[in-house]
């Protein structure tokens, strides 16, 4: 009897410092842009994440994350329709060109002409996917990116030939 309730107590204390020993970690895992479609006019529908401090921080940066990855990784992730290649092909562009693109990639920059939420269902905006860690939160969400007339601004800026 001794050695049951003994049993039982050591049990129960080892569910409850594990319950409380968890650390949630979503907050700092890379998530993949990964693609939704592909529109008649040439834009592709993706699906990006980001991080932030706040749920505004961190559609701000899904936004720069989809627009970046378009533009130098390709999307490799989701339904084979989209362009796997990238805007820009050339190696290290976004060193090269590092004062162009940190102005276009700032706040208010012009990456946001590029991005639309015409894809983005009211459904979507309200029950979207959040992680969260200690510091940050990171948030999905569905973006239209104009691929054409992004590799057209990348032409007539000089930074594609």
């Amino acid at each position: 009897m001794k050695y049951s309730l003994l049993s039982l107590i050591v049990a129960a204390l080892l569910i409850f410092t594990d319950c409380y020993s968890q650390k949630n970690t979503a907050g700092y895992y890379s998530y993949k842009t990964e693609c939704l479609g592909v529109e008649m006019d040439g834009s592709q529908t993706v699906k990006a994440w980001g991080n932030g401090r706040n749920r505004i921080d961190a559609i701000e940066q899904a936004k720069k994350n989809a627009v970046r990855d378009v533009l130098f990784n390709g999307i490799n992730e989701g339904k084979q329709d989209c362009e796997r290649r990238p805007v820009i092909s050339e190696v290290n562009a976004q060193v090269k060109y590092e004062e162009y693109f940190d102005k276009f990639f700032a706040d208010g920059g012009e990456f946001k002409n590029f991005v639309s939420l015409k894809d983005e269902r009211l459904g979507q905006r309200i029950f979207r996917d959040r992680k969260s860690a200690h510091e940050t939160v990171t948030y999905d969400i569905v973006l239209r990116i104009q691929r054409t007339e992004l590799k057209q601004k990348m032409i007539t800026d000089g930074i594609l030939k």
